[in-house]
């Protein structure tokens, strides 16, 4: 795609072309959040429920269902992307879903397919995504096309530079491709968010850290920040984001079990100030903020049970 194609992919322009079909889920936006919401807000550590107490100084493992089902509810405040001084809350209904197989996962780690793993590395396929943006709600977006959300996926390499028996540090660095969440998805270009986590168990409860960077090649950084020469005024100038460094993030998160029910909460602070793209007029804020909790029901578990390593 040419650079002139990119940003008008970036904005949504074309949608005059007739949609394609699309599955029943991609037609309701709150749904097609709510798994966006899935696959990005809640930090690594809030999706698993937490281990027994370990009786020796060997990793931890444990006997737990195949698979789990439940549903429930999340609420949380975004900003309405990085860098904008406007939020926005929501309260939405999640499925609640894990799956322990050999090769497909979705655990405390997130939703992904390991490729290869040993007790140090492991390489998996991981997903993440960003929240939707109507421009009429916001100042510095006012006039143009509305943001729509992403789905983002790609390998992911990690890392285990030290564990013990209920803790263990790594450093994660997911590569991506993002794809607008629509009726006729767009490739909007690839990012990379490598970061050193700390994960533990504390009372019952699974205790996560993060800290990393995060960069973007020019069609991603556009999407969001480009301003077209048709959508500039006299106070919001045209502007063609660069890709390159994004800003970094931190995370922090919680989650526990009792019993059928699973609570999860995180708080992230997130920066860029010295993003590669910190001159656009869209962004009106440095430094923002986002936090969530959600509550599940565990309703269906499978009978078969698997050894589940840390």
């Amino acid at each position: 795609m040419t650079d002139a194609g990119a940003r008008k992919a970036g904005h949504g322009r074309g949608r005059s072309r007739a949609p394609a079909p699309a599955p029943a889920w991609a037609t309701n936006r709150s749904m097609r959040w709510a798994l966006v919401a899935l696959a990005s807000a809640a930090p690594a550590a809030a999706q698993e429920p937490a281990a027994p107490e370990p009786t020796a100084a060997a990793p931890r493992a444990r006997e737990a269902p195949l698979w789990e089902l439940g549903a429930g509810a999340v609420a949380l405040q975004l900003p309405h992307y990085r860098g904008s001084e406007q939020s926005r809350a929501w309260v939405l209904p999640v499925p609640y879903a894990v799956y322990r197989g050999q090769f497909l996962r979705a655990d405390r780690e997130g939703a992904r397919a390991v490729l290869v793993e040993s007790r140090v590395f492991e390489v998996d396929l991981s997903v993440a995504g960003s929240a939707p943006a109507r421009s009429e709600g916001n100042r510095a977006r006012q006039g143009m096309p509305d943001l729509e959300p992403t789905f983002e996926v790609g390998p992911n390499a990690n890392v285990t530079f030290a564990r013990g028996p209920d803790w263990k540090v790594e450093l994660r660095a997911p590569v991506r491709g993002a794809f607008t969440v629509e009726r006729s998805s767009r490739h909007v270009g690839w990012s990379a968010t490598p970061y050193v986590t700390a994960e533990w168990v504390q009372s019952g409860w699974d205790l996560g850290v993060r800290l990393g960077g995060l960069w973007g090649d020019r069609r991603f950084h556009g999407h969001t920040y480009d301003v077209a020469p048709e959508f500039a005024t006299a106070t919001r100038p045209a502007y063609r984001a660069p890709g390159g460094h994004a800003g970094w993030q931190a995370t922090a998160g919680a989650s526990r079990r009792f019993g059928s029910l699973w609570v999860g909460a995180f708080v992230r602070a997130d920066s860029v100030r010295d993003a590669a793209f910190v001159a656009s007029p869209l962004v009106t804020r440095h430094e923002t903020w986002a936090a969530g909790i959600a509550v599940s029901w565990v309703f269906a578990r499978s009978s078969v049970l698997v050894k589940v390593p840390d």
